[in-house]
């Protein structure tokens, strides 16, 4: 029988019910990060090329889990909504219709990957290194569907508060990776391929003990069975009008690092690409806690929202905001400070201590890219819960393409200030409009207290 404990857990007390479902999750997030991380690690024993080439090819791995990331902050901010307003049926039909849109978004990704894979790999600039990126690439297009189901699967058990189902097998997919990546990459000898089988293998694993909790001991608490599908274009609407946005959102993550690649190329060339890329990875890490805690704000303001409890809802905003500045500033403060031993662990691989070094100078940079993001994260998640996924984008656009990279651009290079205009340039437009999103969302919160406020 399934359990209400894991629901009535989150729908009390919001500071509790982040943490119960953020932590973990920023704990499985670290170690899938550590996947991307361990792959630049083990390929940058193979040569510069191979690493410079899966830093190309990242963006667009990225953008696949981006997809799945936002079917699955669609699927979780409506059924969140809808166990707010004590809705569970409706919840079941839109667990369904989730999954049927899981399904749609990957035939599109096979597709691109079949016959537009070559082109995009020219058109990011990586021509001199296409080979390498082909390896990687492809079986990673081919095989999305064990990155984009897991992903949806996983947002709709955190909807149900069941955060250890969401977490494990990503986890043992993070281990699973870690364990491939040296027995394929060397010891089968596959080189880079190896480095995307070992992924796909280990994301497959993770999902299939998903569809052993869901088919075989059948206790979750929202059923995955088409029994429940009752198809509703409202649903499907309710579901894309978050999904779209917030899977765009996560497209632009990844347009913002083939920007920075690009500007950097012009700027230093193919050699600062690769230094960038091992930088990258640990900026990528510092962003996760607020990602994790940012999902679980999806949830808890989505409760909130359809329940019309504008006290959670304010409680939400401002917890979120000061856990997650708090835990990317300790963060931050250990990668300037450590940034040379964390980068030496690529010495190791790579064998080249020049681009070790000049890695851990951009990550001493790059960490005041992260400082105030806690701010803009906080109202971009805030806003898919509460089913506005547009606003969110368009907060997202804002702070990482239009100041962002137009800084990045503007000062490195309509000023000539090179590749070092280029990281600052991203630093100041990021704070900047981080800043103007939390302002948005504290507008909003405003409106929400004027109007429910006094019946919360």
């Amino acid at each position: 029988m399934p359990n209400t404990e894991n629901i009535e857990s989150i729908i009390g007390n919001p500071r509790k019910a982040i943490n119960k479902l953020a932590f973990p999750t920023i704990f499985s997030m670290l170690l899938m990060f550590l996947n991307n991380l361990i792959d630049s690690f083990w390929v940058a024993g193979i040569n510069s090329d191979a690493l410079a080439a899966l830093g190309f090819i990242s963006p667009l791995y990225l953008v696949i889990i981006g997809l799945g990331s936002g079917v699955g902050a669609g699927a979780n901010s409506l059924i969140s909504r809808y166990v707010g307003a004590q809705r569970i049926e409706d919840a079941n039909n839109a667990v369904i219709h989730s999954i049927i849109l899981t399904g749609i978004v990957s035939v599109i990704i096979l597709i691109v990957g079949i016959f537009f894979l070559d082109d995009l790999i020219v058109l990011l600039g990586a021509s001199g290194v296409i080979t390498y990126c082909l390896s990687y690439g492809q079986i990673i297009f081919l095989l999305n569907i064990v990155f984009l189901a897991p992903n949806v699967t996983a947002s709709i058990f955190r909807a149900e508060g069941d955060v250890k189902r969401a977490t494990n097998p990503l986890i043992l997919t993070a281990i699973l990776n870690i364990i491939l990546d040296p027995i394929l990459i060397y010891g089968l000898n596959l080189g880079i391929f190896g480095a995307g089988l070992a992924t796909v293998m280990a994301s497959l694993t993770g999902f299939v003990w998903m569809l052993y909790w869901i088919y075989i001991k059948k206790d979750t608490f929202f059923k995955f069975k088409f029994s429940h599908y009752k198809r509703n274009l409202g649903i499907y609407k309710e579901i894309l009008v978050v999904s779209l946005p917030a899977g765009t959102e996560e497209i632009i993550f990844s347009l913002v690092a083939i920007i920075l690649n690009y500007l950097i190329m012009i700027t230093a060339g193919v050699n600062e690409v690769a230094s960038f890329t091992i930088a990258w990875r640990f900026i990528s890490i510092a962003f996760l806690p607020c990602m994790a805690i940012g999902i679980a704000t999806i949830t808890v303001s989505g409760i909130a929202y359809g329940a019309r409890n504008w006290k959670n809802f304010d409680e939400t905003i401002k917890y979120s905001t000061v856990l997650s500045l708090a835990i990317t500033l300790g963060i931050c403060l250990i990668f300037y400070v450590f940034s040379h031993q964390i980068c030496g662990m690529f010495n190791y691989s790579s064998g080249n201590l020049e681009l070790v070094n000049r890695a851990a100078e951009i990550l001493q940079m790059l960490v005041f890219y992260n400082c105030m993001i806690s701010f803009g994260a906080t109202a971009a998640y805030a806003y898919q819960g509460v089913g506005s996924g547009f606003k969110s984008l368009g907060l997202t656009i804002l702070r990482e393409l239009v100041l962002s990279m137009a800084f990045a651009y503007v000062m490195g290079i309509t000023l000539d200030m090179g590749v070092f205009g280029v990281y600052l340039g991203a630093i100041i437009g990021m704070n900047i409009g981080s800043f103007v999103g939390f302002i948005c969302i504290w507008i909003f919160n405003l409106k929400f207290k004027k109007e429910y406020g006094d019946f919360s």
